[in-house]
């Protein structure tokens, strides 16, 4: 049960971002440019440095709703999701993302984890500076996330269908906040 009183027709941090709009429209803006403006790295992998920021973190809500859009976008996949959470050295990754979600891993850990070896051993690997720079970023972003999504307890739904609407409506809508509020997800029974 929340700790403060949130729609029960919402969840995670919707329930946030309806409770509160003027703090939601700024963190929107945000996460909208960081996984969805425009970048080197693509919307895929962007959403899986949230998403293993977010498993890091232990944040089911959020690992499970970024790992369903991370897979519903084109170069996203269910079994490199698992391969990543199982094993990010064996994980079939590119180089460079690999070292972008171990950067992401140490910012999970604290903004000093990160080292100027672990910058150096992304760069050699192909990242720019704006790559790491959005990975760190993005990393933090949602540290503040899982932590504002559990340190007030939100309502997580265990039903995967849940899950995959959500998944479908942030990759298709992104992060922009609704004009008319947000509305509960409609699941579709298959």
């Amino acid at each position: 049960m929340p700790h403060i009183s949130l729609r029960s027709d919402l969840y995670g941090i919707t329930s946030l971002l309806d409770f509160r709009p003027q703090t939601a429209a700024p963190l929107c803006e945000l996460t909208h440019l960081l996984l969805r403006g425009p970048s080197t790295l693509t919307e895929a992998e962007r959403e899986l440095i949230a998403t293993y920021t977010s498993y890091l973190n232990d944040c089911m809500f959020c690992q499970t709703a970024h790992g369903a859009a991370t897979c519903q976008l084109p170069g996203g996949s269910h079994e490199q999701l698992e391969a990543v959470k199982k094993d990010l050295a064996t994980a079939p990754l590119s180089d460079k993302l690999r070292m972008l979600l171990h950067i992401a891993g140490k910012v999970q850990k604290s903004g000093r984890a990160v080292t100027a070896g672990d910058v150096e051993a992304a760069r050699h690997a192909g990242a720019t500076d704006m790559e790491i720079h959005d990975t760190v970023l993005i990393a933090a972003l949602f540290c503040l996330y899982n932590r504002y999504v559990d340190g007030l307890a939100t309502a997580t739904p265990a039903d995967p269908a849940f899950y995959e609407a959500l998944g479908k409506r942030i990759s298709v809508r992104g992060y922009t906040m609704p004009s008319n509020g947000y509305h509960p997800l409609v699941i579709e029974k298959v």
